[in-house]
């Protein structure tokens, strides 16, 4: 089978402290996987080296193939690699099928900033509905963005992602802020993604982690702890010490 995304030995120093340690990771299409770690374990920076947004010390990322490890942020989006931000970005005075409209219009080349001839355009709007239908999110179509309460912008934050036909997925912290009474919709969403695109997420939330994640990567300190199968990962001696203070026995 292909590969989605590869890191291979990814590595971050600044100065001499050493942020990243040779980090190998695989993504198949269609992978569910789950990085997490305690606070500072390096998950943010390793997450800016597969965007793009930091360069690696060393090592490789490579995405559908092809090593874009000296590309832009915006040359892998185009290549389809998209995320999330625990910030969402989106046009507060426009509606939720038109942000996802713009979406599809900077997929296809289109200037964003002509924003009438996305919203005179049939074809984007259909497609707009047609993805927010397929993620049980049409009912918020025709809201405007700022009156969406915080739990249902992060589900948009998705929808907008997704807008972009990625390859790969990458979703920062989904639940971050999230209310519990709105977490059924989120968890809703996530298991309607598209089959074919290889999602990362990264989360604190252990219950997320373990009913949407087929594996799991562990970093603690900058490197692999651990990685395998979500019950191979929650009876690993040292993920519960990491997590409850437990002594590990090797």
């Amino acid at each position: 089978m292909s590969v989605a995304l590869e890191l291979r030995g990814l590595s971050k120093q600044f100065g001499e402290l050493k942020v990243t340690r040779d980090v190998n990771l695989v993504l198949e299409p269609g992978a569910r996987h789950a990085l997490i770690g305690p606070n500072g374990a390096g998950k943010s920076t390793l997450v800016h080296l597969i965007t793009g947004l930091l360069k690696p010390s060393k090592g490789q990322v490579v995405l559908a193939g092809q090593d874009v490890t000296g590309f832009t942020s915006e040359r892998r989006v185009k290549l389809g690699l998209a995320r999330t931000f625990q910030i969402n970005s989106l046009f507060n005075r426009l509606t939720v099928g038109e942000n996802i409209g713009l979406a599809l219009s900077a997929r296809q080349g289109m200037d964003s900033r002509l924003f009438s001839g996305v919203t005179q355009s049939p074809e984007l709007m259909d497609e707009a509905a047609e993805l927010l239908h397929s993620l049980g999110l049409l009912d918020l179509a025709t809201r405007s963005v700022i009156s969406l309460a915080y739990g249902q912008r992060r589900l948009i934050e998705i929808a907008l992602a997704l807008a972009l036909k990625p390859r790969v997925l990458l979703l920062d912290e989904p639940v971050a802020g999230v209310p519990s009474t709105e977490g059924h919709r989120l968890f809703d969403l996530l298991e309607r993604l598209p089959e074919d695109v290889a999602t990362l997420v990264i989360e604190h939330d252990m219950d997320l982690v373990f009913r949407f994640a087929r594996r799991i990567t562990v970093l603690v300190e900058g490197a692999v702890l651990v990685e395998g199968n979500v019950n191979d990962v929650r009876s690993d001696p040292r993920v519960r010490a990491v997590y409850l203070g437990e002594r590990a026995h090797a």
